[in-house]
């Protein structure tokens, strides 16, 4: 990083990046062109589109950043760029791309940041889809997250105890526990938490699984460890938990979003854990 919280000389920018996929990029929207084109000739209808031009100066789109900050996203989607490249390419730290609190001075370098990446045009239309499409996934993320958030409340509601996320070291490597007791000093009870949405991702997550619990057992040797698992085909849950069976593993249980569901899960395997009720502390319930 350089003064700024840029990147570093010698590191690749956004720049770099669109460089290496830029001739592809533009074949395959060539491709897809012609395809719907092809086959949905008959279900094509001629419309008048409001088509917003950049040929305007860094200056006049930085101003209407300032005046209107939430079309900073749609901007940036039809750029392929996230909060994640203006903070490398330009160190403007910690930019909330959906309602950005931006000064006169990061408005007029992301805006001279984008106008290297914007198309001559784009459509009204296409700039409010890709908004819609971008704010979509991160609802959705929210909302899986929310899931996540229920477990570790759940934990310390159904124990009595306090439950957190914490690291713990193995082999070198770091690892992070979605919930974890006690929260501080040596772990006695590690809690991980998975997401499983597609049969496909099976393997790879419950191998995710019992590689986390093998290095949780070599740093806690007498620590117990358990896996809440998002699993919505829930007649395949067998075929998972054997998958995750494992002499590190001492427990694994099976909740969906719901939060009666969710309870019964977290009941289901404290008591797998053996977690004491005499661990249970005066004022956490």
């Amino acid at each position: 990083m350089d003064e700024n919280g840029a990147v570093s000389e010698g590191y690749d920018t956004h720049s770099d990046y669109m460089d290496w996929a830029r001739e592809r990029a533009a074949a395959r929207s060539r491709e897809i062109e012609q395809a719907l084109r092809d086959s949905l000739r008959d279900f094509i209808e001629p419309a008048e589109l409001s088509v917003l031009s950049f040929r305007m100066t860094d200056r006049q789109l930085a101003t209407a950043l300032v005046q209107a900050p939430k079309i900073l996203k749609p901007l940036l989607a039809a750029c392929n760029l996230a909060s994640r490249a203006i903070e490398r390419d330009l160190g403007i730290k910690n930019v909330n791309t959906y309602a950005p609190r931006l000064n006169e001075a990061q408005s007029l370098a992301i805006a001279a940041y984008i106008k290297e990446f914007v198309p001559d045009q784009i459509s009204i239309a296409a700039l409010v889809e890709l908004d819609r499409h971008f704010f979509v996934d991160k609802t959705i993320r929210q909302n899986k997250g929310r899931w996540e958030k229920s477990i570790l409340a759940a934990l310390r509601d159904v124990t009595g105890c306090d439950f957190k996320k914490r690291m713990f070291e193995s082999g070198g490597d770091k690892f992070e526990l979605d919930g974890a007791y006690p929260i501080e000093g040596p772990i006695e009870y590690g809690i991980d938490v998975k997401r499983i949405e597609a049969r496909r991702d099976i393997h790879k997550r419950s191998d995710e699984v019992v590689n986390k619990a093998t290095k949780f057992k070599r740093t806690y040797p007498t620590g117990k460890f358990g896996a809440v698992v998002y699993y919505p085909f829930a007649e395949e849950h067998g075929k998972v938990r054997k998958r995750m069976r494992s002499r590190h593993v001492d427990g694994v249980a099976f909740a969906s979003p719901d939060v009666e569901d969710i309870r019964r899960a977290i009941e289901e395997l404290t008591a797998k854990l053996g977690f004491p009720q005499d661990h249970a502390r005066p004022g956490l319930s």
